[in-house]
């Protein structure tokens, strides 16, 4: 089996996926936010299969200095995509899609190793 792995490289979640993937013998195609943003229609079709409340990662540092009108901006699809394109930082990690069309989103070890 073959998955794609969406993130940030030197992300420490980031690590922790990879090292699962590999522990699991899961080949995988590493594509990373700061060297490809993602595109709107990527975000587009996360978005078809989970919810923009899901997507953000709130926790991090970036969504935490962004203003209050920012904010309001990430709650609907069509504000948010060109703010996420932006500062992929906020998309929480890893998001990883499947051969199956479906996705899991951060590090969580039972979703994922369900899918596999």
């Amino acid at each position: 089996m073959s998955v794609k792995v969406y993130g940030i490289k030197n992300c420490n979640t980031m690590k922790k996926a990879f090292d699962f993937l590999d522990e699991k013998g899961v080949s995988y195609e590493f594509i990373d936010y700061k060297k490809q943003k993602p595109s709107p229609d990527l975000l587009g079709s996360f978005l078809k299969k989970t919810t923009l409340e899901s997507l953000v990662n709130k926790q991090g540092t970036t969504y935490r200095k962004m203003d209050d009108s920012q904010k309001v901006a990430l709650e609907k699809k069509d504000t948010a995509i060109p703010i996420l394109v932006e500062n992929s930082s906020m998309i929480k990690r890893p998001v990883i899609t499947y051969p199956d069309g479906s996705l899991t989103l951060g590090f969580v070890p039972d979703q994922i190793a369900e899918k596999l």
